[in-house]
């Protein structure tokens, strides 16, 4: 019976260290620097040469499995896209993924070379058109204790456009009974004060159909936009985090109707309370949405509104800013 015993306890451990599906299997770390293209994995800011003009870009590279990278690629425009595969040979990677917002049926291409904490290389549009690129390790922005809050700032003063600047061809914005209006698509409208960590109290209301959207630090948009109120949470829709953050539900009123955002903002740690309710607590925000102002994500920025894609108002922006 011993012996019985004893055979069975050996037959389990065996099973448990050669079958790579138990649940009790001990399989061997894999580090990064044993693995071809290991030196890519991670988290890169980019900037796009467009003809002389600095367009911003990001980049994430993970490990699945034993070998194959994979990633998160979010172009000068649009959201976040999966990378399937990313190829890396010869000190070379590059990949292609599917067109987006984009008209064409063309994927993009991206290729590039890695060395030390920088990558630099091309990317070709789906469009046809091909621009040059360099990037830099995004920071981890990690902080280490909760800010000392400061003193409340009223960014609109319910007058007219001081302390803001218009960004585009077009500036409609104007003040009209204290409320800041962007009557028709035009320009985005940027704060002149720049900012680190903060809480940020905005109300706002659109009409039907309306879209528009609030970056903070002109880097990450939390998505305003007419959405049934029957809609699945989604990224993409109101009170997301552009491509990245999905809210626990949907907290949209409606069109017409004034709404709030309550959004604290520390290092890439975000919380969105929309119209009174938690809707993303305390989750880190990977890198730049599309629409961002630059990819320097250890830098302050300001806070901007999106202008360019419909009919906006805001009345109340007030932002407490860390010590």
């Amino acid at each position: 019976m011993k012996k019985k015993l004893f055979l069975g306890l050996t037959c389990s451990l065996l099973l448990a260290v050669t079958d790579p599906f138990s649940a009790q299997a001990q399989v061997a770390p894999i580090h990064t620097n044993t693995v071809s293209g290991g030196e890519l994995i991670g988290r890169w800011d980019i900037t796009v040469d467009e003809n002389g003009k600095s367009a911003p870009s990001w980049l994430e590279v993970e490990l699945s499995g034993f070998k194959t990278l994979v990633g998160r690629f979010v172009s000068t425009g649009g959201s976040a896209r999966p990378v399937a595969k990313i190829n890396f040979e010869n000190g070379k990677f590059s990949f292609a993924i599917p067109p987006q917002w984009e008209q064409e049926e063309r994927d993009l291409v991206l290729e590039g070379t890695v060395s030390g904490d920088r990558i630099q290389g091309s990317v070709t549009t789906s469009a046809g058109t091909t621009y040059s690129y360099t990037g830099v390790r995004a920071p981890y922005l990690t902080k280490t204790a909760q800010p000392a809050w400061g003193k409340p700032i009223e960014l609109f003063n319910g007058k007219d456009l001081t302390g803001w600047k218009a960004l585009g061809d077009k500036n409609q914005w104007i003040v009209k009974d204290g409320i800041l209006t962007s009557p028709e698509s035009g320009a985005n409208l940027v704060s002149e004060k720049k900012f680190n960590d903060f809480k940020l109290h905005v109300e706002f209301r659109y009409k039907e159909g309306s879209n528009s959207g609030v970056y903070l630090r002109g880097r990450y948009e939390v998505q305003i936009i007419d959405n049934p109120k029957t809609d699945h949470p989604n990224s993409h829709l109101f009170g997301g985090v552009y491509g990245f953050l999905v809210p626990s539900e949907m907290a949209v009123k409606g069109p017409a109707e004034w709404q709030s955002y309550d959004i604290t903002l520390v290092g890439r740690m975000v919380t969105i309370v929309a119209n009174g309710k938690t809707i993303i607590a305390n989750q880190e925000i990977p890198g730049i949405t599309g629409g961002a102002l630059d990819s320097n994500e250890g830098e302050p920025g300001p806070i901007y509104f999106q202008g360019d894609h419909g009919p906006i108002e805001f009345r109340k922006v007030v932002i407490t800013p860390a010590k």
